[in-house]
């Protein structure tokens, strides 16, 4: 027995001493790789004590951002005036649908409750496509090439959409057919680039560990790639709102004076930058290959590691699934090597990063709450505008209140805000904004408990306006409509609110699913979190009965309601997560030999 034991010992010494020696080994070909080549890098006790700065975003990034910037023109341009053209009617004698000389512009007249119909439906659409696009793009084509075969598709969508506003084919029924396959088309094109731009521009930035600079007045501080990639997406972000604020305002009076064609054309001949800055930018880019399937194999551990954890108590079921050890027992080095599975061809350190993208999913679990109430802007909030006093300002422009308080904030917590929080040595987390963008007591929540200052306005709507609870198709005899007195700039709260709540959640995210995917998976993991939104939509088709007159009032409350009390557990959910932040941030790069793509 002693024998045994002592044969034991120096087995695991050994198997210590490789482990150390690999680690020692992969950290020198990372420091010689070109990109960490000469870098100081911190010792613990400057991990525990240095201020953190992000790093210089790359040219490369912002190049990306721009085609960003085009397609979103394009994509908020056309959508910001879906909901006047299905829902109202096309005004007598136009052939346009432009309501500058004819009163509320309109083409398919569908009504309320159609239009949000099929707004969710597109909502839906756009946000399901990507889990395709994101497995094509893992596995056979590469982000860059999806991308721009996403562009191509959307391209097409553009062009049938059009058509279905063009004068002759806008005053015929065919109108909504041809409307309902462009939607169609552009969401399978959308979905495909929404899945890979957001992990493209982030990669362009090459670092992964943390080092150490002097400033330039003398403070030794550490540069952390997860605080530059949060920056990358913030102007990301900015660069989004850019697009569509200037789409959303152009459009809306497009649709307004001219009609719906022009809203339509307008968008599509911005979209066209995007190949171009593609194309431009084609050996400049710093792109990620195909790496072939790795899905199967993933889903084969987490099905490996759930062996013998099930029950029929769905308790007892959670508890073995969250167990510390749920993952360490599926690592290689812990199998028997006669027993090891064939397609167990990866290291631990692989292991450790598809946990925590694992991880990073279950955060996304809760954004579906979060997207039901912010896509109500552009939806039944403007709807709801419809039937206030707008002074000759379109409906539909209003929700661009949001994108140009983004524009205004980015900057301001780049700049000013999120240093500070640095110098005074506040650890503002990724959960800890996530948290902050829709728990109780923040601005997130708050502008979802907006929802109910709607509530009340849609109250005070309802209670001005002449037909009563028939506010969304009270008119005169001879077609023109009748308002309620209540100004429509009452609704600024709502999008200026949600604006702080994006900054902290929405953008967050996406570089939550981008830091905690595993290398080889970031598109998928990029898709689920934007899957969110279609979820949300689904959810969103539930409430679809309150859409319209005389239960809106509902509608907003059950809004509010639901927010409150999912900001109310984020918190209690992830708090033991946000305490492993850094440590997981700093998992090292795992290896997979990932099955061939079929031919």
């Amino acid at each position: 027995m002693a024998g045994i034991q002592v044969e034991a010992d120096l087995a695991a010494l050994s198997y210590v001493k490789q482990q150390e020696d690999e680690k020692s080994t992969s950290e020198h070909d990372h420091e010689l790789d070109g990109v960490h080549d000469g870098l100081d890098f911190p010792t613990e006790e400057e991990r525990a004590t240095l201020r953190r700065i992000s790093d210089t975003i790359p040219w490369n990034a912002y190049l990306i951002a721009v085609v960003e910037l085009a397609e979103r023109f394009s994509y908020y341009g056309c959508q910001v005036v879906f909901t006047n053209f299905i829902q109202q009617p096309l005004p007598e004698g136009s052939h346009t649908g432009a309501g500058f000389t004819h009163g509320q512009s309109g083409a398919l007249g569908r009504g309320q409750r159609a239009s949000t119909g099929l707004n969710t439906f597109y909502q839906f659409w756009v946000y399901v496509t990507p889990l395709f696009g994101a497995y094509i793009a893992d596995t056979y084509w590469g982000r860059y090439n999806t991308v721009c075969f996403s562009v191509f598709v959307a391209l097409v969508g553009h062009i049938i959409l059009i058509v279905s506003a063009v004068p002759g084919v806008i005053e015929k029924e065919s109108a909504m057919g041809a409307f309902s396959v462009a939607l169609i088309v552009m969401g399978i094109g959308t979905g495909f680039f929404k899945s890979n731009i957001s992990p493209l521009v982030a990669e362009q930035y090459r670092r992964k560990k943390l080092f150490v600079i002097t400033t330039k007045r003398g403070e030794r501080v550490i540069v952390d790639p997860v605080y530059t990639v949060s920056r990358i997406y913030m102007y990301f972000y900015l660069f989004i709102n850019i697009g569509a604020l200037i789409g959303q305002v152009a459009m809306t009076y497009a649709e307004k004076y001219v009609g719906f064609w022009l809203a339509f054309t307008l968008p599509t001949v911005v979209f066209l930058l995007c190949p171009l800055v593609l194309w431009f930018g084609r050996n400049r880019y710093v792109r990620s290959p195909p790496t072939g399937s790795v899905l199967g194999t993933t889903m084969k551990l987490w099905l490996y590691a759930a062996k013998g954890r099930w029950s029929i108590n769905p308790i007892k079921t959670y508890k073995n699934m969250t167990a510390p050890d749920f993952w360490e027992n599926v690592k290689p080095s812990r199998q028997d090597p006669g027993k090891k599975p064939a397609w167990m061809n990866f290291d631990d350190q692989w292991v450790d990063q598809v946990r925590r993208g694992f991880k990073a999913c279950s955060v996304f679990l809760w954004y579906p709450i979060y997207w039901l109430t912010y896509n109500q802007l552009n939806s039944n909030l403007t709807s709801q505008a419809a039937t206030m006093t707008t002074n000759g300002i379109p409906n539909d422009v209003l929700s661009n209140l949001d994108p140009f308080a983004l524009i205004i904030f980015i900057p301001i917590c780049d700049i000013l805000i999120y240093p500070a929080l640095r110098r005074g040595r506040v650890n503002f987390s990724a959960l800890k904004k996530i948290c902050a963008g829709f728990a109780t007591g923040n601005l997130g929540a708050a502008a979802m408990i907006w929802s109910a200052v709607d509530e009340v306005v849609q109250h005070y709507i309802y209670k001005t306006n002449p037909c009563g609870y028939s506010a969304a198709t009270c008119e005169t005899r001879d077609g023109s409509p009748l308002l309620s007195p209540l100004n429509v700039w009452i609704q600024t709260g709502s999008y200026v609110l949600i604006a702080f709540s994006e900054i902290l959640a929405s953008i967050t995210g996406l570089e939550y699913a981008f830091t905690k995917a595993p290398t080889n998976m970031r598109s998928l993991v990029m898709s689920v979190y934007t899957f969110t939104n279609a979820f949300a939509a689904a959810i969103a088709e539930a409430f679809v009965s309150l859409s319209a007159d005389p239960l809106l009032v509902w509608n907003y409350g059950v809004m509010a309601t639901i927010a409150g009390i999912a900001g109310i557990f984020f918190w209690f959910a992830v708090r033991k997560l946000d305490a492993e932040e850094d440590k997981l941030n700093n998992i090292q790069e795992g290896h997979v030999e990932p099955s061939k793509p079929e031919a």
